[in-house]
């Protein structure tokens, strides 16, 4: 892995930090890997789409930032632990987790999804993001003000029908990122969840076909207040945190 620059930017809140966002080729998390970036973070990047990823490596690299491309399968679980050690190896800590990557999986009555797509929906939306705190927890532990956000969906609360694979493995997520927190309550790691609320992004374009995007925010209208959770003085912990202009 390449080295951080330090180079000056409009705003250097998070410099000499060392994050790491998933599904950071598109929607939400590149757009919060660009405001890491904007903030003096040294971003790493993860999705398993190279393409994407270096787009949101040129944005960043444009804007005067930096950031290392690290293409992954989260559904290949040994690749995490893989990285993990990377990131161990080269920087001896992480300062910031950011899980974006999440799947609608099929709109489906319950009683009509099959079982291979339901086991991958949850396989991306709650068993990978265990696998990265198992990964990254020691990681955070040796940062002074260790930080993981997730993002969750109103979708949790369960009153959706034809989501419930995405609903269910949503409050799944709440839950295990609130017992983390619990966990974590005497260490210097802060552990939250962020509802962005309706977004212009791809996943919500499939869940709602007939939606006007240009009525809804973007990522980067959403990111700022994700972001804010990853800074050093947020001391919220456990908590789901809803996108204020939702």
């Amino acid at each position: 892995m390449s080295d951080p620059a330090s180079q000056p930017g409009p705003d250097q809140t998070l410099a000499g930090r060392i994050a790491l966002v998933t599904g950071a080729s598109r929607g939400i998390g590149a757009a919060a890997a660009q405001e890491l970036a904007r903030r003096g973070a040294h971003v790493i990047l993860t999705a398993r789409t190279v393409g994407g990823l270096e787009e949101a490596d040129d944005a960043i690299k444009a804007a005067g930032g930096t950031a290392t491309l690290a293409p992954l399968d989260l559904l290949k679980f040994d690749q995490i632990d893989v990285l993990g050690a990377s990131i161990f190896d080269r920087f001896k800590k992480l300062d910031i987790l950011i899980g974006a990557a999440g799947m609608l999986g099929a709109l489906s009555p319950i009683a009509h999804a099959e079982p291979k797509d339901w086991r991958r929906v949850f396989d991306l939306n709650v068993h990978a993001n265990q696998r990265l705190l198992r990964s990254f927890d020691p990681l955070l532990k040796q940062s002074d003000a260790g930080r993981a956000v997730f993002i969750t969906s109103g979708v949790a609360s369960g009153d959706r029908p034809f989501m419930a694979a995405y609903g269910a493995s949503k409050a799944a997520l709440d839950a295990m990122v609130k017992m983390y927190a619990a966990e974590t309550a005497t260490t210097a790691v802060r552990a939250n969840l962020f509802s962005p609320g309706p977004v212009a992004t791809r996943l919500r374009e499939t869940a709602y076909p007939g939606e006007d995007p240009s009525r809804l925010p973007t990522p980067a209208d959403v990111a700022p207040e994700l972001i804010d959770l990853a800074a050093p003085n947020c001391m919220l912990h456990g908590q789901i945190v809803r996108y204020s202009a939702a």
